[in-house]
């Protein structure tokens, strides 16, 4: 044997496209991806818990009346 045992290689995360964050639309940081910091987490979080970012539905009253007959 002469020594040439196989080194283990390093695995490197592939590089992602740089992503604006999507709150104050600063670069984002790795940790908090896609936001930049904490901050903009829980902001984000605060908008879909309180329903700001909730699909606007109209309701359409005369096709309902229509499935009832």
């Amino acid at each position: 044997m002469s020594g040439d045992s196989e080194k283990p290689v390093a695995k490197v995360a592939p590089l992602r496209k740089a992503v604006p964050c999507p709150i104050c639309r600063r670069p984002s940081a790795r940790e908090h991806y896609p936001f930049c910091s904490d901050r903009c987490r829980d902001v984000d979080l605060n908008r879909w818990l309180s329903g700001s970012y909730a699909i606007p539905v109209a309701d359409d009253e005369a096709k309902a009346d229509e499935d009832d007959v």
